[in-house]
């Protein structure tokens, strides 16, 4: 029970940190919405699959997979904003000239 807590909050605390700085998907191209989909569904995939392991030497590869694949979902989708910022910065354009 107290691990389904702790599990519950750090899904919580890791997906509203994680959408805090997602781009608004009115003001992105189509490439743009497909790339940050790849990225997401990678790093999903990457998280159940990490978990299922980690679950399956605990006893519950399920679990695991529940609980680590939304986690790297969110993941996935900062990679993709760390990598959009990275390219930004690389052209010279920086935050504060975009706002």
């Amino acid at each position: 029970m107290r691990m389904t807590k702790i599990g519950s909050t750090v899904l919580a605390l890791t997906l509203m940190t994680g959408c805090a700085g997602v781009p608004d998907p009115q003001k992105m191209t189509d490439r743009q919405k497909k790339d940050a989909a790849e990225e997401s569904l990678a790093g999903g995939a990457v998280g159940a699959s990490g978990g299922a392991a980690i679950g399956a030497l605990a006893g519950s590869a399920v679990v695991g997979a529940a609980i680590l694949g939304p986690i790297g979902l969110v993941g996935g989708l900062m990679y993709y904003q760390y990598e959009q910022d990275k390219a930004k910065s690389k052209n010279g354009q920086s935050k504060e000239k975009q706002s």
